[in-house]
């Protein structure tokens, strides 16, 4: 059987995967998007629709700042506006210690030009007169915003077929081996395909192609549980988060309340699920209660989760293989992936075409894992 041949292959129909098609394309690449279920069914759909620069990891904030802007040229890029919504972000702190920490995510995000306004309890209340009495303190960035991710991947996907990327849905990766310079990508069926240029994008399946080159990390699959009430009368515009983690929530304009909340939940990727426990249910109704009393009584009408892949310093791997030319790793976004994906797809659109990005990413080298993983106190938070 002949192989058939692309510039280059992604492996991972996700967010990332899909806008790195996309932007590949753009440039004139002939580019394979591969996907072993359909585009967007894991992380990418299912998260909480997050659009949030406040509060990120410090050596992010290029990266994030960049994605941020394509995100609020996402119409004139593909032709869809999936319900983004410059909503900004409301970041609340219960008590002195979580107030001073609100401060120091402030300054950092000051530091890179994005305006964060602080708020005391009484402008809280007054301002957002549905918040209860818990806040002491919050910070508000009025740049933040949402989209839905259950319509934005396979926009983004529509967009790269529009744009000549060749879309391979239920299609398992079996092999990858390198080829000259080139790699050959053998699939479940018995099919190939050549390529000069091999993303791995696989998210919670990534390893597998990383490890066929000598290189690894620690991931594990975890699911973000998600809950969606009945619809009631619309009063909250932003999109509010506890810093503690308990609670994150929004309000879309059908009234519906939209929140999740840590723990995460287990997730099974050799079966392909992320079921979510019903006393999960009942903690994120209890935190949301805390927050914002009016809702108290509201009727959760949907409950549901993906699997994401996470790492113990709750940072993506972002960048060239070490080990393989050619080959570029982009998995691990811990829950954090959708607000950074068009950035990332510009990025590695980049550093294939153009040999290095503008946008400084060292930090995510998957390269730091040749010593021991370092474990931050927000994974501690959210795996207790």
């Amino acid at each position: 059987m002949t192989a058939a041949t692309t510039d280059v292959a992604i492996v991972g129909g996700g967010l990332i995967g899909a806008w790195t098609a996309f932007f590949l394309a753009r440039r004139g690449q002939r580019v394979t998007l591969i996907e072993k279920g359909v585009v967007g069914a894991q992380s990418s759909g299912v998260n909480f629709g997050n659009l949030r620069l406040q509060g990120r990891y410090p050596a992010q904030y290029p990266l994030s700042l960049r994605s941020q802007a394509l995100w609020e040229d996402l119409e004139a890029l593909i032709g869809e506006d999936c319900e983004f919504a410059r909503t900004g972000h409301l970041y609340l702190a219960y008590d002195k210690e979580e107030s001073e920490k609100l401060e120091g995510y402030a300054k950092v995000s000051d530091s890179y030009g994005l305006q964060i306004e602080r708020v005391g309890p009484a402008e809280l209340r007054k301002r957002w007169p549905w918040l209860g009495e818990r806040a002491v303190a919050a910070t508000f960035s009025e740049r933040d915003a949402t989209a839905n991710p259950r319509l934005a991947t396979p926009a983004i996907a529509r967009a790269a077929l529009a744009q000549g990327v060749e879309i391979r849905e239920e299609t398992r990766v079996s092999d990858v081996a390198r080829q000259g310079e080139g790699f050959l990508l053998t699939m479940a069926d018995g099919s190939q395909l050549s390529c000069g240029a091999l993303v791995n994008s696989a998210g919670a399946w990534a390893l597998e192609i990383a490890e066929r080159f000598g290189e690894t990390a620690p991931l594990f699959p975890a699911g973000p549980p998600q809950f969606v009430t009945e619809p009631v009368p619309y009063q909250i515009e932003p999109s509010i988060q506890a810093i503690d983690g308990s609670v994150i929530f929004r309000q879309i304009p059908r009234g519906n309340i939209i929140l999740a909340g840590y723990p995460r939940t287990a997730a099974d990727p050799v079966s392909n699920r992320a079921p979510v426990p019903p006393a999960k249910t009942l903690a994120a109704m209890r935190a949301l209660a805390r927050v914002a009393p009016g809702l108290a009584h509201c009727h959760v009408i949907r409950v549901w989760s993906g699997i994401e892949a996470y790492l113990p310093d709750m940072i993506p791997v972002i960048g060239p293989s070490l080990t393989q030319p050619g080959l570029f790793h982009a998995f691990g976004f811990c829950g954090h992936g959708f607000q950074i994906g068009p950035g990332v797809g510009l990025c590695l659109s980049e550093m294939i075409l153009d040999g290095g990005t503008p946008t400084p990413l060292d930090a995510f080298s998957i390269g730091r894992f040749r010593a021991e993983a370092t474990v931050s106190e927000k994974f501690r938070k959210e795996f207790d």
